[in-house]
């Protein structure tokens, strides 16, 4: 329930703060605001309805805190910063827009304090420039940002408390997941995903795990070397192991119970991959507690690790090399005999050896973690002090002729070691993956718990191996199989609530002191800086970027194999911020065991289905999508050599809040991506003409094909005119044969209203126009008849003519010729009465 909307007097709209912020300068510069001419009491409102119907807020998501006025001191614009039961909202001033750096999910905050910067000013001026008052916000994803608050307000103290209420929840329970439920984004049971990627394995996949299955215990199957072992199921063998593993078909469960005391949390050897063709494993456990002379032994355990080595195929009787990779550097478990642990003895395990890969431990990347980000921060363009790199110090840090300032900045960059502990990861992943590929050799991969680095390395390795770990479902499999299902305790490394009630790292409190930037070399150059806070780390806590780091290492492996991965570094930074942002449920708490105590694939939305739900609009044009994906080229295991395996920064995620531009540009994928969907844009249009193209075509031929109509229809009217004119020369000249002259003439129907086609039918003609030809017959006269040689005839066979040409008898005329018309005009008069309805005789 939202709270109470708080008076107008503590909470303001930007409106009414139109006034003061005509007195900024461009989107609202910290040193041209006049802090004293806003008013002292105002501050920010809790629960405020002014935001409630915000576009960009999520569901179930609402507003807490408000504060106005507030200035962005990374990129020095002003606007409103909202606190959400989910994240830290800033809105640019006027448009509402989100601003992407200054808006940050709760859980992706590893630590915020408060601080004051003091302002060198004159004894006359002291009261006019009033301390600033700023709020550090330290983030898990490579970025610090600073929010500046009013002076003599309350709204940075309001912001601060519910940062501290809300950031790291007490339980696991208070997480917004939980509130905003599963809703779209409905999580499958992930025990049926985790069987069905063994019954892949097992070269099982026909069969598809169920429910039925589960709770009956009809998962048990095998090949003729594994199995898959219920042992588990209730997790009273190990607490941190899924409820169903791997193991060798010749170690029975009983075998099994006794050999899980040998090791550490009692996380035994199981395997986590096989190669179809050749029988060789990947198997991952803890330690062997060999004890402080490294003199303990396990009979079994040594049986279940020998069971590794299965019989070569094709060789008589010869098995495999077994390989033990211990992460840690050799002095590291030399060191945990004291408590217990250690390593094994190649004496003692069959045709074994022993290597060791050197990795640190959890805090040392923690720490090196620290020490990149504050690098960024320091060099980047958008650093949380306001300042640009090239103007730090009084001069520019790469110009200038000052080649010592980069040697030192490259110097920073080293020194934090992470390209370093990158390159180690990277560097045992691809000799696992080697011995695999190349010696058909099974590996046990442990470390001291078997849930850090061994995760890394199997995980790592896998992907090299395996060509459908490259894909997207691949990937989800491979990220619950050895990260989620083998416990890699995510709450407490990604400093999140777990399920006994509490936090895993000590923030920063309220504090009274002034000093200095704590963690940051830039606030330590910067000497007018105070702060309020107290810690300046996570102190004993089991925080650290161990996921991270495995995810900058996929992504260096992408940058080598660029054609080799169905999904881009896009999908690995988006991945990354859904799991630091708590918003989904598949990454909380430490083990299977937990989540399913907890009821989370029930109660919270599932990630993954998230993330299909994004790419199922643009199918393979999405950003998520490679476009360079070449599956038939890389279908087999992927085997870098030590020469390329040099790391470095990853641009998407290292670079993008630092240097944002330099990000996006060297993300190749985009640009390709961009030139498809110009491609695809184009194609569409070229598919338009054709179709246009088509479709004049085809009037084109119709208009041909009655245009030939038309000019058969125009020949036949030629023909019948050609007949009718002849017709009417032959008809002319018989009766001009006759001494007769024959007149056509034509009037319109519509000229002459006493007309009707009605009554005379026989006016309309055969084409059906309105228009009537009338003939008529007469005699010729004396002059055109002599002029006539068809009358000439008449004349010089006539009886009463003489020789001299005179007519004997010249007042009565020719009789014949007379006669003959009369006979003539008769039968014209009878014809033009005629009509066929009418009979041909007249009623006498």
């Amino acid at each position: 329930m939202t709270p109470p909307r708080p008076p107008s007097g503590r909470a303001r709209s930007l409106r009414d703060y139109s006034s003061e912020s005509e007195k900024m300068d461009g989107t609202g510069s910290w040193d041209t605001l006049e802090w004293t001419k806003l008013d002292s009491a105002s501050g920010s409102g809790s629960g405020s309805g002014s935001f409630s119907n915000l576009s960009c807020l999520l569901e179930s998501e609402r507003v807490i805190v408000e504060g106005y006025g507030v200035v962005l001191i990374n990129t020095d614009e002003a606007g409103t910063l909202l606190v959400t039961n989910f994240r830290i909202l800033f809105l640019s001033e006027g448009t509402r827009k989100v601003i992407p750096l200054g808006t940050i999910p709760l859980a992706t905050i590893e630590k915020f304090n408060k601080m004051v910067l003091k302002v060198q000013s004159s004894p006359r001026q002291s009261d006019k420039n009033p301390p600033r008052r700023l709020l550090q916000v330290t983030g898990k994803d490579m970025r610090i940002i600073v929010y500046g608050f009013r002076p003599r307000t309350k709204q940075r103290r309001n912001v601060f408390d519910a940062l501290l209420k809300c950031s790291k929840p007490e339980r696991v329970w208070d997480l917004y997941t939980f509130a905003c439920g599963p809703s779209k984004f409905g999580n499958t049971n992930p025990k049926e995903r985790l069987l069905n990627e063994y019954f892949r394995l097992l070269g099982r996949s026909s069969i598809r795990a169920s429910m039925d299955m589960i709770e009956d215990g009809s998962f048990t199957l095998s090949n003729k070397l594994w199995r898959i072992s219920d042992l588990n199921s209730n997790y009273n063998l190990c607490q941190t192991y899924p409820f169903a593993f791997m193991v060798p078909k010749s170690i029975s469960d009983e075998e099994l119970l006794q050999a899980c005391s040998f090791r550490a949390r009692c996380r035994l050897p199981v395997i986590t991959w096989c190669q179809p063709g050749s029988g060789a494993v990947i198997a991952r456990s803890s330690q062997p507690l060999v004890g402080l002379m490294m003199n303990m032994r396990s009979n079994l355990d040594e049986k279940l690790v020998a069971a590794f080595c299965s019989q070569l195929p094709g060789a008589k009787g010869e098995r495999r090399k077994l390989y033990i990779a211990d992460a840690r550097p050799r002095k590291n478990a030399l060191a945990n005999g004291a408590m217990g642990g250690g390593s094994e003895s190649s004496s003692n395990y069959f045709q074994s050896e022993i290597v060791f890969f050197g990795i640190d431990n959890i805090h040392a990347m923690r720490e090196s973690f620290s020490r990149v980000r504050d690098y960024l921060d320091m060099h980047g363009t958008t650093s949380s002090d306001g300042r640009s790199s090239f103007l730090r110090h009084g001069g520019w840090t790469w110009g200038g002729g000052n080649l010592s300032s980069m040697s030192a900045s490259v110097s920073l960059l080293g020194d934090s070691g992470w390209l370093i502990h990158i390159q180690s990861v990277l560097a045992g992943a691809a000799w696992i993956a080697a011995r695999v590929a190349m010696e058909s050799a099974s590996v046990l991969v442990h470390c001291s718990d078997g849930w850090d680095r061994t995760t890394q390395l199997v995980s790592l390795a896998c992907l090299l191996l395996d060509p459908y770990y490259r894909t997207f479902a691949g990937f989800q499999a491979l990220v619950e199989k050895d990260w989620l299902a083998f416990g890699h305790p995510f709450s407490d490394r990604v400093g999140m609530p777990n399920i006994s009630g509490s936090g895993n790292f000590d923030l920063p409190r309220q504090s009274s002191s002034a000093g200095s930037f704590p963690s940051s070399p830039v606030r330590q150059s910067s000497g007018s800086a105070a702060s309020q806070s107290s810690s300046s780390s996570h102190g004993h806590n089991n925080y650290s970027p161990i996921f991270m780091q495995w995810i900058d290492s996929v992504s260096q492996l992408m940058r080598m194999y660029p054609c080799a991965f169905e999904f881009s570094p896009t999908f690995l930074v988006d991945f990354m911020d859904c799991l630091l942002s708590c918003r989904f449920g598949n990454f909380l708490c430490n083990s299977e065991k937990e989540r399913e105590q907890c009821g989370i694939a029930d109660a919270c939305g599932c990630l993954w289905a998230y993330l299909t739900d994004l790419r199922s609009f643009s199918a393979t044009s999405h950003v998520h999508c490679n476009p360079f994906y070449d599956p038939l080229k890389y279908d087999g295991p992927l085997l870098p050599p030590a020469a390329s395996l040099a790391p470095t920064l990853w641009p998407q995620f290292h670079l993008r809040w630092a240097c944002p531009e330099e990000a996006k540009a060297a993300d190749i994928g985009v640009q390709c991506r961009a030139m498809t969907v110009k491609y695809s844009e184009m194609q569409k249009e070229k598919e338009a003409a054709e179709r246009r193209v088509d479709e004049i075509s085809f009037a084109m031929e119709s208009l041909s094909a009655e245009l030939l109509r038309e000019r058969h229809l125009s020949w036949v009217a030629r023909e019948s005119a050609n007949r009718a004119t002849k017709e009417y020369a032959a008809l002319t000249r018989a009766v001009q044969s006759l001494g007769c002259k024959i007149n056509f003439t034509t009037s319109d129907v519509e000229d002459d209203p006493r007309s009707s086609l009605e009554n005379n039918p026989r006016r309309r003609n055969r084409h059906g126009n309105n228009s009537d030809v009338s003939v008529s017959i007469s005699l010729m006269s004396e002059e055109n008849t002599s002029g006539n040689p068809i009358g000439r005839v008449c004349e010089a066979f006539c009886p009463l003519r003489t020789r001299e040409g005179v007519c004997r008898w010249p007042e009565v005329g020719c009789a014949h010729v007379g006669s003959q018309f009369v006979g003539l005009k008769a039968n014209f008069d009878a014809f033009d009465r005629l009509a066929i309805y009418d009979s041909y005789f007249q009623p006498k």
